[in-house]
């Protein structure tokens, strides 16, 4: 079992939670972890890159003056690649870099990613988040006394219009509900905040699917 403190705002521990790690799969996979990252990485490529070949560029595809006799280097058409204005001899083509994983692994990797911030105690748990107003100052306080001064996500159970206009101009902090995490947002950040309500949301969704 894992021991989890929830603290408050202030920074004060204030709850314990006890966290099952056979509930996140009882020990990290690193290469199903590996491939959940390559693929999401690989589907945020645009793959939009390309040039013209040969084929596509304008020009006459007439030699453009006889082989020998000229004194000139050899030359062949105003297309080759070796002159101004020539196309690519290998042309690049938009391309699609998606890959896809089953639901189940991607399940499996982010239970993997979960487990692996838990063992290397970046996972903070804190009782309640909730601003009456839009203030990323207050919001920024609340990182310092929780000592989270590297990337983070913020993980809340639903939604929260307020608390997003609160994180969204803090560097390398971003807010998403339970639902959206993955196991790619999750390597790639160094800690994970939660809300007590979102963490317990987030342990019966895995009871749930175990």
């Amino acid at each position: 079992m894992i021991k989890l403190c929830v603290y408050n705002k202030e920074g004060q521990e204030v709850d314990s939670l006890q966290v099952d790690e056979t509930l996140f799969g009882g020990s990290v996979r690193y290469a199903l972890l590996k491939q959940a990252i390559v693929m999401y990485n690989a589907n945020k490529r645009v793959g939009t890159a390309a040039t013209k070949s040969r084929g596509m560029v304008e020009g006459s595809t007439r030699k453009l003056y006889k082989q020998k006799g000229t004194g000139n280097a050899r030359a062949g058409n105003a297309r080759t690649p070796v002159r101004k204005g020539g196309g690519h001899a290998f042309a690049k083509v938009a391309r699609d870099f998606r890959q896809d994983m089953p639901v189940k692994q991607r399940r499996l990797a982010k239970n993997s990613a979960i487990l692996a911030k838990l063992l290397s105690k970046s996972v903070v748990v804190i009782d309640e988040l909730k601003f009456d107003k839009p203030k990323t100052k207050d919001f920024v306080n609340i990182l310092s006394k929780l000592k989270i001064d590297r990337s983070c996500i913020v993980t809340l159970p639903e939604y929260d219009v307020t608390l997003y206009k609160s994180v969204r101009n803090v560097p390398n902090v971003y807010m998403m509900t339970v639902a959206d995490l993955n196991a790619g947002d999750i390597c790639n950040r160094q800690k994970l905040l939660f809300t007590k309500s979102a963490f317990v949301s987030l342990i019966e969704k895995a009871s749930n699917k175990n």
